[in-house]
């Protein structure tokens, strides 16, 4: 299932003029920074690596300004943002939830343009995103840039700001809810007392262990999910 989507629309290799514009924005960031910030972060973790090193200091520099609000004068790092897309090539990325576990994965397009054309316009697509919303989806996007690992599933944790357990679509879109679900507890009733939350946390814990029946292949995921719903309850 399609979860998040940003078409960035730039000038193409051969062009003499350095042009990048947004198209389909599909970004949902509440809460913070939700998949769609999980995506724009990805996009950079793919790229950066791939951008010439004297523009990343710059690149950082940008997402700063927009998290103030500032108004960006153009062109910025080479290229010029604008809203007209003709004679532009697209470029979509895509983030994707698995039905059958949950999970999730992204799907690049990256031969098209320029690794840099396509930092720029993850960074740009933050500009869309409520204001409340913004300083985390920008963080995440800054967690992107300084990833060193590999673009896999411990990089779309870090992303997501939980940065152990598994990695579920719909831990990012409705953490309270998930958190409920990973303890057993009532989805209907409100948030839970605090006392409930740690019994819940306990019993579930035991159930989990491997000394106690769980899965041993799968305690280490499912104990970390368990404390992570926790903290996701208590916080709230």
């Amino acid at each position: 299932m399609l979860i998040a989507e940003v078409e960035i629309y730039h000038s193409r290799l051969i062009a003499p003029t350095r042009r990048v514009a947004l198209g389909t924005l599909n970004l949902p960031c509440d809460p913070a920074p939700g998949v769609g910030g999980v995506l724009l972060g990805a996009i950079a973790a793919r790229f950066t690596p791939e951008v010439d090193p004297d523009m990343v200091p710059d690149l950082v520099s940008l997402t700063h300004e927009i998290e103030a609000g500032r108004p960006i004068s153009q062109p910025r790092l080479r290229h010029r943002y604008q809203e007209d897309r003709i004679g532009l090539t697209r470029s979509p990325h895509r983030l994707f939830r698995h039905d059958d576990d949950g999970e999730l994965s992204v799907q690049f397009t990256d031969e098209k343009g320029l690794p840099g054309q396509m930092v720029l316009g993850a960074i740009y697509a933050a500009q869309t995103v409520p204001y409340h919303l913004r300083g985390e989806v920008l963080a995440a996007i800054r967690r992107g840039i300084s990833w060193t690992g590999a673009v896999d599933a411990s990089l779309l944790l870090a992303l997501s700001g939980r940065g152990y357990g598994s990695l579920s679509g719909d831990a990012l879109a409705d953490p309270v809810g998930w958190a409920l679900r990973t303890l057993g507890l009532d989805l209907d009733a409100g948030l839970p007392e605090r006392s409930l939350v740690q019994r819940s946390f306990r019993q579930s814990l035991i159930v989990a262990h491997p000394d106690h029946g769980g899965d041993d292949a799968d305690a280490a995921r499912r104990i970390a999910d368990i404390t992570e719903a926790r903290r996701i309850l208590l916080a709230s």
